[in-house]
Protein backbone atom coordinates (compact mmCIF):
# COMPACT_ATOMS: atom_id res chain seq x y z
CA UNK A 1 0.00 0.00 0.00
CA UNK A 2 1.48 3.33 -1.04
CA UNK A 3 1.31 6.31 1.26
CA UNK A 4 2.53 9.85 1.57
CA UNK A 5 5.97 10.21 3.06
CA UNK A 6 7.13 13.36 4.80
CA UNK A 7 9.40 15.62 2.75
CA UNK A 8 11.99 16.41 5.42
CA UNK A 9 14.02 19.62 5.12
CA UNK A 10 16.67 21.54 7.02
CA UNK A 11 13.80 23.71 8.32
CA UNK A 12 11.35 21.03 9.53
CA UNK A 13 13.76 18.23 10.51
CA UNK A 14 13.90 19.06 14.23
CA UNK A 15 10.14 19.46 14.67
CA UNK A 16 9.05 16.56 12.43
CA UNK A 17 11.79 13.99 13.14
CA UNK A 18 13.87 14.77 16.23
CA UNK A 19 10.95 16.04 18.34
CA UNK A 20 8.53 13.33 17.16
CA UNK A 21 7.16 10.85 19.68
CA UNK A 22 7.16 8.22 16.91
CA UNK A 23 9.98 6.18 15.43
CA UNK A 24 11.13 7.84 12.19
CA UNK A 25 12.85 6.43 9.12
CA UNK A 26 14.64 9.04 7.01
CA UNK A 27 15.83 8.26 3.49
CA UNK A 28 18.72 10.56 2.53
CA UNK A 29 18.69 10.76 -1.28
CA UNK A 30 19.36 12.84 -4.42
CA UNK A 31 17.80 13.01 -7.88
CA UNK A 32 21.07 12.02 -9.62
CA UNK A 33 21.46 8.82 -7.54
CA UNK A 34 20.23 5.72 -9.41
CA UNK A 35 19.90 3.45 -6.36
CA UNK A 36 18.04 6.27 -4.56
CA UNK A 37 15.49 6.40 -7.37
CA UNK A 38 15.04 2.62 -7.18
CA UNK A 39 14.35 2.94 -3.45
CA UNK A 40 11.69 5.64 -3.94
CA UNK A 41 8.71 3.29 -4.50
CA UNK A 42 9.77 1.21 -1.48
CA UNK A 43 9.72 4.33 0.73
CA UNK A 44 6.22 5.16 -0.56
CA UNK A 45 5.03 1.64 0.29
CA UNK A 46 6.55 1.90 3.77
CA UNK A 47 4.78 5.24 4.29
CA UNK A 48 1.48 3.47 3.68
CA UNK A 49 2.37 0.44 5.79
CA UNK A 50 3.45 2.51 8.80
CA UNK A 51 0.87 5.31 8.58
CA UNK A 52 0.02 6.37 12.14
CA UNK A 53 2.73 4.12 13.61
CA UNK A 54 6.00 5.66 12.39
CA UNK A 55 7.18 8.69 10.43
CA UNK A 56 8.57 7.79 7.01
CA UNK A 57 10.51 10.65 5.44
CA UNK A 58 12.79 11.50 2.53
CA UNK A 59 15.43 14.22 2.66
CA UNK A 60 17.05 15.49 -0.54
CA UNK A 61 20.71 16.00 0.40
CA UNK A 62 21.35 18.54 -2.38
CA UNK A 63 18.48 20.78 -1.25
CA UNK A 64 19.09 20.23 2.48
CA UNK A 65 22.84 20.02 3.10
CA UNK A 66 22.60 21.10 6.74
CA UNK A 67 20.89 17.97 8.07
CA UNK A 68 22.97 15.72 5.80
CA UNK A 69 26.16 17.26 7.24
CA UNK A 70 24.81 17.10 10.80
CA UNK A 71 24.45 13.33 10.53
CA UNK A 72 27.64 12.74 8.52
CA UNK A 73 25.90 11.48 5.38
CA UNK A 74 28.66 10.76 2.87
CA UNK A 75 27.06 8.14 0.62
CA UNK A 76 23.48 7.67 -0.46
CA UNK A 77 20.97 6.22 -0.24
CA UNK A 78 21.39 6.26 3.51
CA UNK A 79 18.51 5.25 5.76
CA UNK A 80 18.58 6.41 9.38
CA UNK A 81 16.11 5.30 12.03
CA UNK A 82 15.41 7.84 14.78
CA UNK A 83 13.77 7.30 18.16
CA UNK A 84 13.45 9.94 20.87
CA UNK A 85 15.57 12.34 18.82
CA UNK A 86 18.52 9.97 18.43
CA UNK A 87 19.79 7.75 15.61
CA UNK A 88 19.13 4.16 16.71
CA UNK A 89 19.87 2.36 13.44
CA UNK A 90 21.27 3.01 10.00
CA UNK A 91 21.38 1.23 6.66
CA UNK A 92 23.18 2.00 3.40
CA UNK A 93 22.08 1.19 -0.13
CA UNK A 94 18.87 0.30 -1.92
CA UNK A 95 17.72 -2.45 0.42
CA UNK A 96 14.64 -4.66 0.04
CA UNK A 97 11.46 -3.55 1.77
CA UNK A 98 11.39 -6.47 4.23
CA UNK A 99 14.90 -5.66 5.46
CA UNK A 100 13.97 -2.01 6.08
CA UNK A 101 10.68 -2.99 7.76
CA UNK A 102 12.53 -5.32 10.10
CA UNK A 103 14.76 -2.46 11.29
CA UNK A 104 11.76 -0.17 11.86
CA UNK A 105 9.86 -2.91 13.71
CA UNK A 106 12.80 -3.47 16.07
CA UNK A 107 12.33 0.07 17.42
CA UNK A 108 8.55 0.30 17.60
CA UNK A 109 7.13 0.02 21.12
Amino acid sequence: MSGKYLAATDVNFKSEILDSDKVALVDFWATWCGPCMMLGPVIEELAGDYEGKAVIAKLNVDENPGVAAQFGIRSIPALLVFKNGKVVDQMLGALPKNQISKKIDEHLN
